[in-house]
């Protein structure tokens, strides 16, 4: 018993040291960002100042700026802004799959997930977005406080070979994230985009892949294992199945990206051997409904 408390008190500080290392790692990778304005502003009601503008019929002579007015002949309003926070919904895979990693100068899948998902939440919340998870575990909300939760959050891992995305809890017109290696079953992730479509939820969904599942580098005598271990295959001739590997990956993300055409979202597919900030300037610009 002595030894099972050990071995989940140890497990326990490893999974919390992730914590505070992502979120530095997230906080850094943000900061290489220039932050714009994300939110939707037009003149209304709110706190802060916007623009003065000349006094046209119909205002009130109360919202004059006198002290503005009186620099000239003309007579100015004060406007205020009116910020429309906007609600994004974020899914990140925490299947097992998305623990693999080729190399060991090659940061994992899953690393790579994290670290794109949580600086991207974190430009959008300093931007004045509300975010959260997709389904009630975490609902979207802003300030500095909702990025440790999320940074806590996402320092936990599936169980699951292929986690299938989460759709539920998807607020009407808000905007999502998806971020995973889109390796397991498709229709999840078809019922997912529909459902969102559906509510008027658009989005960017980033496949993240390592470098060798787009080159297929093996050969000879391979045992290929998934990283749960609850499938495996051996071949002697791995070479050979090269080509139709690559084929059914072509065809794959062909699938997805027609997937995200027909259902309005924006897709991209990142290698972890590439830069972690063009990662998150596609998914920041994306988000902003630019196109990556």
């Amino acid at each position: 018993m002595s030894d099972q408390i050990a071995l989940l008190r140890r497990d326990a500080q490893e999974e919390a040291s992730r914590f505070p290392a992502l979120l530095a790692r997230a906080e850094h990778l943000a900061g290489t960002v220039l932050l714009g304005e994300h939110g939707r502003r037009r003149s209304g009601l709110g706190d802060d100042f916007w623009q003065y503008r000349t006094l046209r019929p119909g205002d009130s002579y109360r919202n004059i700026d006198w002290r503005r007015s009186a620099r000239g002949d003309e007579q100015f309003v004060r406007e205020r802004e009116w910020q429309i926070a906007q609600s994004v919904m974020l899914w990140v895979d925490t299947g097992a799959s998305m623990r693999f990693s080729s190399g060991k100068d090659l940061p994992t899948k899953s690393d790579r997930a994290r670290l794109v998902a949580l600086a991207a939440s974190i430009l959008l919340v300093r931007g004045g977005e509300r975010v959260g998870f997709t389904g009630w575990s975490l609902p979207p909300r802003n300030g500095d406080i909702q990025i440790l939760r999320l940074a806590e959050a996402l320092a936990t891992d599936g169980t699951e070979d292929y986690a299938p995305p989460e759709a539920r809890g998807m607020l009407p017109h808000a905007r999502a994230l998806f971020v995973s290696d889109f390796l397991g079953d498709l229709a999840p992730v078809e019922a997912a985009l529909t459902k969102a479509a559906d509510r008027g939820v658009r989005g960017a969904l980033l496949q993240v892949l390592d470098p060798s599942e787009e080159s297929f580098p093996f050969k000879g005598r391979t045992i290929f294992e998934s990283v749960g271990k609850t499938v495996a295959h051996e071949t002697l001739k791995a070479g050979d199945l090269r080509d139709r590997y690559l084929q059914r990956l072509a065809e794959r993300k062909g699938r997805i990206r027609d997937l995200c055409r027909l259902t309005g979202w924006q897709y991209s597919c990142h290698h972890t051997s590439d830069s972690a900030q063009n990662a998150l300037l596609w998914l920041y610009r994306a988000m902003d409904g630019g196109h990556g």
